[in-house]
């Protein structure tokens, strides 16, 4: 069994800088994800661009470099892994938290699929890329519906239908369609988000526009067979043949994790987790949260730049408590 300070569970950018501040601090400390490093980042697709510049993605002090205004997946990839290696950081790579048991005030028993921990604080750090938002309707279960896109290779020639209208629905539409797929896309809401990034919905309204890419709006899937879909429409249901059903409905935090920890949720959809701001400490003591999670399912209030702060402010309320005792 090994005993730390902190525990950190995710392994993803905010994850890393928790544990680089509270190396700086002195604290012994321990990253722990149940995939590889950054394992969001790596499901990410391959030709993805961040809407943030290299600047606001850099962690640690170290500097980000990029050939592009913009960085890509590929250089994420390789930033995070240096920044990991010149901290020489304690990350232990696909090992789940299996459970967490409360021991004392400031004790926690941690078992994983690897090993078993002894920790006086638990930062989660999970991001929210592991659990998609599922559609619940017949067919779901079939092997042609994908709620995490690759590479639009795959897809070249084939029927699409994707279902969303934000960034990453927009994406999958415009990178399939550019390789010879015959795409459509359904959206819940009468128009293209407009969150989507500032280069790209103006492509889609433009494909749209044109009947390049096909668009049912104010629409949803009713059901899925292996050759088609039924779409509901306000015209009513319309079937069309299909190869492939790309959802890109979202995803959402490990709350599962949360309850588990006594984190109180919101009672509404939004089950926005319980903390303090000032401490990012939780409902439940020398628990915090760090990231992404915060938002519950307003999945696109944190992200890297604006949450790279979190991890400073934990480990400042960490040491103010040890200080004070």
């Amino acid at each position: 069994m090994e005993t730390v300070n902190i525990l950190i569970i995710g392994g993803g950018p905010i994850g890393l800088a928790c544990g680089i501040a509270a190396k700086k601090a002195g604290f012994t400390y321990v990253i722990i994800d149940k995939g590889c490093l950054t394992n969001s980042l790596y499901n990410y697709p391959t030709n993805m661009t961040f809407f943030s510049t290299p600047d606001k993605l850099e962690i640690g002090g170290v500097p980000f470099m990029s050939l592009n205004s913009k960085p890509n997946r590929s250089e994420a990839l390789e930033y995070y892994r240096r920044v990991t290696q010149l901290h020489e950081l304690k990350v232990h790579l696909f090992e789940t938290v299996e459970a967490i048991t409360r021991l004392a005030e400031n004790s926690f028993s941690v078992t994983t699929s690897k090993n078993k921990y002894l920790a006086d604080n638990i930062i989660v750090a999970t991001g929210f890329y592991d659990i998609p938002v599922k559609l619940n309707v017949e067919g779901e279960h079939l092997p042609k519906v994908k709620h995490y896109y690759n590479d639009p290779h795959y897809y070249a020639f084939q029927k699409i239908v994707v279902i969303g209208a934000n960034n990453s629905a927009v994406d999958v539409a415009l990178e399939t369609w550019r390789k010879g797929a015959e795409v459509t896309m359904i959206i819940r809401e009468g128009e293209i988000g407009t969150r989507v990034k500032y280069w790209a919905r103006p492509d889609i309204i433009n494909r749209i526009n044109e009947g390049s890419v096909k668009a049912y709006f104010h629409s949803s899937i009713k059901s899925i067979t292996p050759t088609s879909v039924v779409i509901n429409t306000p015209e009513g249901n319309v079937e069309i043949d299909n190869d492939f059903v790309l959802a890109m409905t979202g995803y959402k935090p490990n709350f599962n994790l949360l309850e588990a920890l006594g984190v109180e949720l919101s009672k509404d959809d939004v089950r926005q987790p319980t903390y303090n701001p000032d401490t990012m400490e939780t409902n439940q003591s020398n628990v915090y949260l760090a990231g992404v999670v915060c938002g519950g399912m307003n999945t696109h209030k944190w992200f890297i730049e604006n949450s790279r702060v979190h991890a400073d402010i934990i480990i400042k309320n960490v040491l103010g408590k040890v200080t004070n005792v």
